[in-house]
């Protein structure tokens, strides 16, 4: 590696990304109270809404069917006591008018309701217009709020009166009504009384995972970022569990990159900031042109240093900052296979480069993102022509649906151990410490990175030529 840094140093990047996290979060948590008051807060105000809406539409529809079968009330009415009525209108006309009065006051001690004659007249205010109509066509008129029936006695101005049914005199129908009104008043207390049980079970739940979430929210605001939700215990919450924890989880590895990052280019950056400070000194105190132009290249290369490491560091955090969508193009691989060693080749200098694609199948086609793929395979590129001493092979085969890459250089070779640590960020071995061989430790973290997004890998192992093999391997057909 380059060098770690002392803890003081990591120390304020860290402070730093925790702080600007923690502000991230507390923008958006609510200063929430105890949880028993705001449980039951929470579980009256949906009751309340709940049952009043209940309560609401059973009141609506039982008006709406009310009204719907009151036509089917009044004929089944009229037709269970025409017969009562017919009975004592001809039990009235027997006798002289003058004795009607007497008559039905006799009569209506028998009956169970009250028996009365009125004036037609003296109905008008009373009844409605549809039902004065029915009452002057010879039919039975109904009063629905008295509950009380008119039926003309003949051609006559007089008007037999049968209700109110519900009468003092039958102890059963008088106390019909506030009967009526207990067995409601009793059902609907039951009805509440359930509902509220089953919302509270069904509400302590939601309740626990709203907590739960919050309680997590809190903890990643306040930096603690190896916190995590608990499984929700409703499926309600599951998927927000779930996006919580993929949040967090990105977020720390976000603070990650970030730090190493601010860490790995802070350190990359004093090399080259260095030899320039000393470039800048030398070239003020030499007046040898052949000096001033070595000191002016050694800058210019400097820059150029700066700038590959500015632009390798961006595009490794564009990575790791979010997964780009793969963009899959079917190419013709041995072609474009040797269009990319080519494009690369002169970097090679006097190594000698072989390209061999003889165990591909003839005209194989293979699907790939044009624009990532070719990244990681250059850089591969690179790294073995700062290690070769002669030689560098790239060979590719098929096996199954799976194409690989191998790139072989006979270069010193890479240790067991190290074999999977040098696809960290900004991790260089020991012997690539010197400028000629420098780097910054991201091409080959880049090239895992193309890798998964292609859903491959990129790995590391001992070449036949005796160096290193890297080998770039996906699946051909996507």
């Amino acid at each position: 590696m380059t060098g770690t840094d002392s803890p003081a140093e990591e120390k304020p990047a860290k402070d730093h990304n925790q702080g600007l996290a923690r502000s991230l979060f507390r923008v958006s948590l609510p200063r929430w109270r105890g949880s028993r008051y705001s449980l039951s807060r929470l579980f009256f105000n949906f009751y309340l809404l709940a049952m009043g809406s209940f309560v609401a539409i059973a009141f609506t529809a039982d008006f709406v069917i009310s009204t719907a079968q009151r036509g089917i009330t009044d004929d089944y009415a009229r037709r269970f006591m025409r017969g009562t009525i017919t009975l004592i209108e001809d039990e009235l006309f027997r006798h002289p008018r003058r004795e009607w009065q007497k008559k039905v006051g006799e009569l209506d001690e028998k009956f169970s309701y009250n028996l009365g004659i009125v004036e037609r007249i003296s109905l008008d205010r009373t009844l409605t217009p549809s039902q004065v109509s029915k009452l002057d066509a010879g039919d039975i008129a109904i009063d629905h709020d008295g509950d009380i029936m008119y039926h003309r006695l003949g051609t006559s101005s007089l008007v037999l009166v049968v209700g109110p049914l519900a009468s003092g005199r039958n102890p059963e129908l008088a106390d019909r009504l506030p009967l009526e009104l207990r067995l409601r008043l009793l059902t609907w207390s039951l009805i509440g009384v359930i509902f509220a049980i089953a919302l509270w079970f069904w509400i302590r739940p939601v309740w626990r995972d709203l907590e739960t979430l919050r309680q997590t929210a809190r903890d990643l605001g306040d930096g603690h970022f190896d916190a995590r939700s608990p499984a929700a215990k409703t499926q309600l919450f599951a998927p927000l569990s779930d996006t919580m924890n993929s949040m967090a989880d990105r977020i720390r590895q976000l603070l990650v990159t970030h730090r190493e990052l601010s860490c790995g280019i802070s350190h990359e950056l004093r090399t080259p900031i260095a030899r320039m400070r000393f470039a800048l000194e030398m070239l003020a105190e030499t007046e040898e042109k052949e000096e001033r132009e070595r000191l002016w290249a050694m800058m210019e290369a400097d820059l150029d240093e700066l700038d590959q490491l500015i632009d390798t560091s961006l595009t490794y955090a564009r990575f790791e900052r979010e997964t780009p969508e793969p963009h899959f193009a079917s190419v013709k691989f041995a072609e474009w296979l040797a269009d990319e060693v080519d494009s690369v080749r002169l970097l090679g200098r006097q190594l000698e480069v072989i390209v061999d694609t003889t165990r591909l199948p003839d005209d194989l086609h293979v699907d790939l993102d044009r624009k990532a793929m070719p990244y990681a395979l250059r850089n591969l590129l690179r790294n073995a022509f700062k290690y070769a001493t002669s030689r560098i092979s790239v060979n590719a085969e098929l096996t199954g649906n799976e194409i690989r890459i191998n790139v072989d250089d006979d270069g010193i070779g890479i240790p067991t151990e190290e074999r999977e640590h040098i696809f960290s960020a900004f991790t260089r071995l020991d012997r690539s410490r010197d400028r000629s061989t420098g780097g910054y430790g991201l091409g080959l973290a880049i090239a895992r990175r193309v890798l998964e997004l292609h859903g491959g890998n990129a790995t590391a192992d001992a070449s036949p030529l005796g160096g290193a093999r890297f080998t770039l391997s996906w699946k051909a057909h996507q």
